[in-house]
């Protein structure tokens, strides 16, 4: 079964000029070269800053840069043509393509409507900070610009639970609306997270989810993506996504791989939501980054043998999606955690060359962003290995607090297969591992080029691998290797 590798195809600050979706299109086989071989792409409608607009603030969702609207035709990433030829080439090339969706909010109303509203305390949203009012609330949304194609249904407060402004006495404060009181099957910080920015979607009322559902069996159509990453999910109803993801296999008429964001380093939260999601949805390792982030900034002193503890790559493997930094992590974001750069290729090391998880591959870490260099030559490297060596069994040496690693046997079929993987985030030193006896005299180099060293296997397929204080060394055949770096 090959093995998945996502590219998160974007980072916070790609120029805002339109060229994103005809970059991709052109990086198409570069990428499929590298050895990736699915591709999140970034939100791809209108957002309340129009062309500036990253994504994450929905205006209309029917609008994928077709009208004018919020400034411009155009989204952040071009045109809808040029967005759906970027899906078409990025297919053709080899390349899965799954799509970032955001149902938490919408931003950027067109009219104010009046509405009864309370407004709750910002740290807890469970105790109400004054008496129900009249508030003008910016919640009505027309869409003139589109003038009703595709979908003629105006928002109004009614789809909505709650806003965090009001127009009438320009007071900011967290108001939710009439009697609906806040969603209770959602994460429990602030007393409840139910309300996280702009108007926010109320999966109470059954006109808002089938509205969202026919959008979804609009975009599915139109796009053929093959998967999906869910924005917020913290923020929405747990089980909300169950219906809407079983129709879209129906109508794509397979399964769909879907990720969703729930932002937060208790595992046992994460966990509740996989079951309250009935395993439909695999989630991104929060606990797993902050590990990482961890080893990379606390000059030497974190334990490497636990950096899988806490993780749900520890107790869910099969639904834990890894990463080392993603658009919110970047330097500068509001949840910024960064992943020095000298720790970059340990961290992508222990997500792309194990078996367990999917991992993701940050585009700010492959090609560098305005604050941070790219890895470099060193993940284009890993990212070959993991999609040309066949890793067999899995055997772990975690056996120090500085320096770990492991061995994957490699099989009959691939002869070049086997590896052994070392790294430290302190002193340099060396460890004993096997990898297998079908190797028996092999020799074994490091890809990465961090040690010069030529390690023979003896007849037990065991040899005594280096690695140099503050890296990681990958040890594969040397036949192996030669290919990899032509």
């Amino acid at each position: 079964m090959k093995k998945q590798t996502i590219l998160q195809g974007f980072e916070w600050y790609l120029p805002a000029d339109g060229t994103h979706w005809k970059n991709l299109a052109e990086k198409a086989e570069e990428l499929k070269g590298f050895g990736i071989n699915t591709i999140w792409l970034p939100p791809a409608y209108k957002g309340s800053e129009g062309a500036n607009d990253v994504g994450y603030g929905t205006y209309d969702l029917y609008d994928l840069g077709e009208f004018d609207q919020k400034g411009s035709v155009k989204t952040k990433y071009g045109t809808k043509d040029e967005y759906l030829e970027s899906i078409r080439t990025l297919k053709k090339a080899g390349i899965k393509v799954y799509a970032d969706i955001v149902f938490d909010h919408f931003m950027g109303a067109d009219e104010t409507e009046e509405v009864s509203a309370v407004a709750y305390e910002f740290d807890d949203r469970t105790k109400p900070a004054g008496d129900e009012e009249q508030i003008v609330a910016w919640t009505k949304f027309t869409f003139p610009g589109r003038n009703g194609k595709y979908n003629e249904y105006q928002w109004t407060w009614k789809n909505f639970s709650g806003v965090d402004y009001d127009a009438r006495n320009k007071d900011h404060a967290i108001f939710n609306f009439a009697d609906k009181g806040w969603e209770p099957q959602v994460d429990d910080e602030n007393g409840n997270f139910d309300y996280l920015m702009g108007c926010n979607l109320d999966m109470t009322n059954p006109e808002t989810v089938d509205q969202l559902d026919q959008w979804g069996k609009w975009y599915q159509e139109l796009t053929d993506v093959d998967g999906y990453r869910l924005d917020a999910v913290k923020h929405i109803r747990f089980d909300l996504f169950v219906d809407w993801l079983l129709h879209r296999r129906e109508e794509k008429a397979e399964e769909l791989f879907v990720v969703g964001e729930y932002w937060s380093d208790e595992l046992d939260k994460l966990q509740e939501y996989l079951d309250s999601s009935g395993n439909l949805i695999s989630l991104f390792d929060v606990p797993l980054h902050f590990n990482l982030f961890q080893a990379a900034s606390t000059m030497g002193e974190f334990d490497m043998r636990k950096l899988f503890a806490g993780t749900l790559l520890e107790t869910r493997p099969d639904w834990a999606v890894t990463f080392v930094d993603n658009h919110d992590t970047q330097q500068g974001q509001s949840l910024e955690s960064w992943v020095e750069g000298w720790f970059k290729l340990q961290a992508y090391s222990l997500i792309l060359l194990r078996n367990e998880g999917t991992p993701v591959v940050f585009w700010g870490d492959l090609y560098g962003t305005e604050k941070s260099e790219a890895v470099g030559e060193g993940l284009i490297s890993i990212l070959r290995l993991r999609e040309q060596l066949t890793f067999g069994g899995q055997v772990d040496y975690f056996d120090d607090p500085d320096i770990i690693g492991w061995t994957c046997t490699g099989d009959f079929e691939q002869a070049e297969s086997g590896m052994a993987v070392i790294m430290t985030n302190s002193q340099g030193g060396e460890k004993q591992m096997t990898i297998s006896a079908i190797h028996e005299g092999e020799t074994f180099v490091d890809i990465l080029g961090n040690n010069d060293a030529k390690i023979t296997l003896d007849e037990n397929g065991q040899g005594v691998f280096p690695v140099n204080d503050g890296q990681v060394s990958v040890y594969i055949n040397e036949k192996l290797a030669n290919k990899i770096r032509e």
